[in-house]
């Protein structure tokens, strides 16, 4: 596997920048996200990783070789696409021998490698099948295996499990990073789905207009978004954000609770919400509604564990409540992050 640098690359198409100085580096193992909505930039920036695109500006650099404009079959890489892309005539053992044999790999050398990399991905019973004899879940092992046979420097992902239905994602998605864990594979993938990007990046990569806003943990980039369109791209629901003077509120949904949960704690924002709507999630409840000043009628949406007890109802105002320190503030001209709170250990409040 390889160390991977992205120097102050651009794609310009005509008079639009695609890709705007993106700088990024990929240590050796690590699996990185490049998380956004359509049109953002990820996937031209993917391309141009891959040798399939080529920069306006600045250099790749894959291990020790300046790759900017290497060919791609000369840039030891893997990609595994949306489609899969395998020969619907060849059994599922062939098309993962197929790079093997253009390679001019041959007999025990190639069955060998086959089974191995089968193995890996829990498909080897399946190798006298053909494609359409298959699932999804297992058509995507397969295209895994095939990069792998490769012993490539580098695999690229381009929203691998977009074509599966919810259920099978969630698993593929965990087959995925246990198999990344243990091949210990640098890899970089693209996505537009926060769930995927949170469940699979050890660092995401948050694009937006050609341009990088945010490179974090997960954690990192949920609870200290670096700017507002971070703060609403990420979360389910999306961070609330509250006009202020001065300066923007941030508040995460699921902080957003009934007073009567915190106790006696201090260190409290509070708020009266005018309640809308309830909505019932079987494990969740989302309340949305509108804050009463000081807070502007700002419309807000509380996310309630269903376990937590609240004496809510619609048309009627609710007393909530958030910690100081789970509040977010950013600059109202620039959307840019102020510097967060340290988190404190919840105080009680004394009472003589």
């Amino acid at each position: 596997m390889a160390r991977v640098e992205i120097r102050n690359v651009g794609k310009i198409f005509g008079n639009y920048k695609a890709v705007d100085d993106v700088s990024l580096t990929i240590e050796d193992g690590e699996f990185v996200v490049l998380l956004g909505p359509s049109g953002c930039g990820k996937s031209t920036l993917l391309r141009m990783v891959a040798g399939l695109e080529l920069p306006t500006f600045g250099d790749i650099v894959i291990g020790e070789t300046v790759a900017t404009r290497l060919r791609p079959k000369d840039r030891n890489i893997a990609m595994v696409f949306q489609n899969y892309a395998l020969y619907p005539h060849l059994t599922l053992y062939e098309n993962i021998a197929f790079p093997l044999r253009v390679a001019g790999r041959r007999g025990d050398e190639v069955d060998k490698k086959v089974r191995w990399a089968a193995g890996l991905v829990g498909i080897e019973h399946l190798l006298a099948r053909k494609p359409r004899q298959t699932s999804g879940g297992e058509r995507q092992r397969t295209a895994l295996a095939r990069s792998l046979v490769r012993d490539p420097a580098l695999f690229l992902l381009d929203e691998p499990l977009s074509n599966l239905d919810a259920k099978l994602r969630h698993s593929a998605r965990d087959e995925l990073r246990t198999f990344q864990e243990r091949v210990g594979m640098t890899a970089l993938y693209v996505t537009h789905d926060q769930v995927e990007a949170m469940g699979l990046g050890d660092r995401v990569v948050v694009m937006q207009g050609g341009r990088v806003r945010q490179v974090g943990t997960p954690e990192e980039i949920y609870l200290y978004p670096a700017d507002t369109f971070v703060a609403t791209f990420i979360g389910t629901p999306p961070m609330n954000l509250i006009d202020m003077p001065g300066e923007v509120l941030g508040v995460r949904p699921e902080n957003l609770m009934p007073v009567s949960f915190f106790g006696q704690e201090s260190g409290l924002r509070r708020m009266t919400m005018l309640v809308s709507r309830i909505e019932f999630l079987g494990s969740d409840k989302l309340i949305y509604g509108a804050l009463d000043d000081p807070f502007g009628q700002a419309k807000v949406i509380a996310r309630l564990p269903s376990s937590v007890p609240a004496d809510i109802r619609e048309g009627e105002r609710a007393h909530f409540a958030v910690r100081e320190h789970e509040l977010r503030s950013f600059d109202p001209q620039t959307g840019l992050a102020r510097p967060a709170p340290i988190p404190q250990r919840a105080s009680v409040a004394s009472h003589g």
